[in-house]
């Protein structure tokens, strides 16, 4: 029997029942049984909205007026529809829209079939809510839940009307469950210009991985020539991937650049990277570069490590690589081991290291260096415990066997136990501090009358002490608390001989407010100083209140030494006992301006030894000036300036100067032009580095950004990242 519905602004939920027109006794009868639920195995229950509905009863409903229809997730709106409640079909037309979890589907005309989502839309326009991605096409298939294919179609995810790039693709099958879209005769479309044609592309519309090409990389080098790169991504699990570069090089030949990146359970990661040149053409040699890095939890407190890192031969790097940055590489390190951290009772921490360490060092034939020695292997404990009757006690040891090809070898035990006893209140601490140095050596061969088994014992004696004083200020309508905190730090340590000791890993350190506040002004454990010296220091730090960030820091410090200091490095060294003065201020001067600089002075000659500078003017993203100077005296002399800034609308120059005064010669140098919009970037970028001694290298890049699809060509961000401290894109 048929039974017809007719309804004013009425909601059906599966087959819920309106007001008849006109019934019958029987009708009526029939139309109760027709109010209960009908339930369907699997079937998600159907709500349909309209200002009139009208249907038969188990066959279909035709809604037409602000028709809303609610299925699971999905929601589809339009002027008019049919809903045929046995096949679950719909027939839709007029200001059609369907929004799904994934995507908003618009268009003039849909037949889908609820259950299985197979159907069509005319005239689709589509929205992707991951990424920006959205576009229009003749027609619209569905093809399964998640799945659908559009024909003579166009994909962008620039804003506006009139899109600046967009894809043009006979078809193009879109994949919500794995975000990608696969595009058949597919043109890339710049600017009204057909730039990049494909058979066959696929991408993803969310940046989710997924294996497949990448764009095209390339650029130009002084070393290399036109240097043009395939990428090739494997997305080869959740947690592997690679990425294999073909190589064409003008000047040099085919290379193959192979890259694997991993992370696993037990906090495993690693990155594995290949490079080989089988046949350079310039030199006739095979080449190649390898570099690998690996870390994982071993078990509790243990960790492992690997990085090993060969290239075949010095000039490698400065004639092979395109990261300019890799240039400036002398040690490669190939170094393994393992790490232990634990505690030690209640107060207490212990920790170890084992690993062997060696290098391959990258020589420049006009200015050779000795090689460090390598470390086969290194063996080290540190154990501390506080609290032990208000005394700390700790201990740092070390055992290593050094080997060098020419120099002479031999091993080291270093054991250097100290108690100090700590008094601390609220407003200032005072810390006496007594320990013993102690060193044996078991060398392979014997130096002058010593032998070959040396012993070296030096105790040192330290106090240092300072207090914090605090007060509230306003600056510019802002709360800060400014700090007044002076420290004193005293060190004694006697005079022992050493001139006669090998130098495995020693070396002076830089004269700095850290150096002034420590016991040893040497690194490594071949050199303790003798020392009988006061450093005073003063530093003032301005904090904000309400978030805690420290805005500016000023410091002053000079040190007194009541000897000349007789322990060197170089036996032509003499170390006065006075000693120079250093101040420093790093911080914001003004919301858009920052410094951090610091100066050394010898009161003695009243002149510089030292000084580093740095300014910084950055009014807003995209707009940076950096100035920077350096000098040391009879050692260096430089000028460093950079900076982005808006040359008219949305272009951008960029540039980076590092000028040596003192050798006047350019050191680096960048200059280019970047157009940056939300949609798309331009970016033209020419570098030039000093690689070695008398070696530049000159590297010119070239790129054009479709953002959220490709870049076209060799990217800069990097260099200019590295380049222009402060450096943002802007959109």
């Amino acid at each position: 029997m048929k039974i017809r519905f007719q309804c004013s602004k009425f909601i059906i939920a599966s087959l819920l029942a309106c007001p008849l027109v006109a019934v019958s006794a029987e009708q009526a009868a029939q139309y109760e049984n027709a109010q209960k639920p009908v339930i369907v195995p699997q079937r998600k229950p159907v709500h349909i909205e309209a200002d009139r509905i009208t249907g038969y009863y188990k066959q279909e409903i035709e809604a037409t007026g602000d028709v809303k229809l609610t299925h699971g997730d999905k929601v589809l709106t339009a002027d008019r529809m049919k809903y045929y409640q046995q096949t679950e079909d719909t027939e839709v037309e007029g200001n059609v829209r369907l929004e799904r979890p994934r995507d908003i589907l618009q268009g003039t005309q849909l037949e889908l079939n609820l259950q299985t989502e197979e159907g069509h839309l005319k005239e689709p326009r589509y929205r992707m809510k991951k990424g920006m991605g959205r576009g229009s096409a003749e027609e619209l298939l569905f093809e399964g839940k998640d799945h659908y294919r559009l024909k003579e179609t166009q994909y962008t995810t620039c804003p506006g009307s009139n899109p600046s790039w967009y894809i043009r693709a006979s078809e193009l099958e879109i994949d919500n469950n794995k975000e990608v879209g696969t595009a058949k005769h597919a043109r890339v479309v710049f600017k009204d210009t057909p730039i990049l044609y494909s058979p066959w592309i696929d991408f993803s519309y969310s940046g989710k991985r997924k294996s497949g090409l990448l764009a095209p990389v390339a650029g130009y080098n002084v070393r290399t020539g036109f240097d043009i790169g395939l990428p090739v991504y494997l997305n080869i699990a959740p947690n592997i991937d690679a990425t294999i570069t073909p190589r064409i090089m003008t000047m040099r030949g085919f290379m193959l650049s192979n890259e694997v990146r991993y992370m696993g359970n037990n906090n495993m990661q690693g990155h594995a990277q290949f490079d080989i040149l089988p046949h350079d053409i310039n030199t006739n040699q095979t080449r190649w570069g390898v570099l690998y890095t690996h870390s994982q939890s071993l078990a509790k407190g243990w960790r492992g490590f690997l990085n090993y890192n060969q290239v075949s031969d010095d000039r490698y790097f400065r004639e092979l690589t395109p990261n300019l940055a890799q240039t400036s590489l002398t040690n490669l390190s190939q170094q393994g081991g393992a790490t232990y951290v634990g505690r030690l009772g209640t107060d207490g921490v212990v920790s170890f290291s084992g690993f062997a360490q060696r290098y391959q060092t990258i020589q420049d034939p006009l200015a050779l260096f000795v090689s460090p020695y390598e470390r086969l292997p290194h063996l080290s404990l540190n154990a501390a415990k506080y609290n032990v009757g208000k005394l700390d006690f700790e201990l740092n040891s070390s055992w290593t066997n050094f080997y060098h090809p020419t120099l002479v070898d031999g091993n080291r035990l270093v054991l250097n136990p100290t108690v100090s006893a700590p008094l601390r209140n609220e407003y200032g601490y005072i810390t006496p501090k007594f320990g013993l140095h102690y060193t044996h050596y078991n060398l392979a061969a014997p130096v002058d009358d010593k032998g070959e088994n040396i012993n070296r014992a030096v105790p040192i004696v330290s106090l240092d002490s300072g207090v914090a004083f605090d007060r509230n200020v306003n600056f510019s309508g802002k709360n800060f608390v400014q700090t007044l905190e002076p420290r004193l730090f005293y060190v004694y340590a006697p005079y022992r001989n050493q001139s006669y000791l090998p130098n495995f890993d020693s070396a002076v350190n830089d004269f700095s407010f850290a150096q002034m506040l420590t016991e040893n002004r040497f690194s490594g454990g071949d050199r303790i100083n003798d020392a009988n010296r006061v450093a005073l220091a003063l530093t003032s730090r301005f904090v904000e209140k309400d978030t805690g960030i420290e805005h500016l820091r000023l410091a002053i410090g000079q040190q007194f030494s009541f000897i000349d200091p007789k322990v060197n490095l170089l036996p032509p060294q003499v170390t006065s006992g006075r000693s120079d003065f250093i101040a420093a201020i790093s911080g914001r001067l003004t919301k858009d301006i920052s410094t951090d600089s610091n100066i050394q002075m010898d009161e003695s000659k009243l002149w510089i030894e030292k000084l580093r500078t740095g300014v910084s003017y950055q009014p807003e993203p995209g707009k940076v000036l950096n100035l920077g100077y350096r000098f040391t005296r009879d050692v260096l002399e430089q000028v460093d300036t950079s900076f982005q800034w808006p040359l008219y609308r949305n272009w951008h120059g960029v540039t980076r100067v590092n000028y040596s005064l003192k050798d006047d010669k350019l050191l680096a140098g960048l200059a280019g032009i970047e157009y940056n919009t939300c949609c798309w970037a331009f970016r033209v970028v020419l570098q030039r580095l000093t690689t070695a001694t008398q070696t530049t290298t000159t590297a010119f890049f070239v790129q054009l950004e479709l953002k959220g699809l490709m870049g076209l060509g060799n990217n800069p961000l990097q260099v200019l990242q590295q380049s222009i401290p402060g450096y943002t894109s802007v959109y």
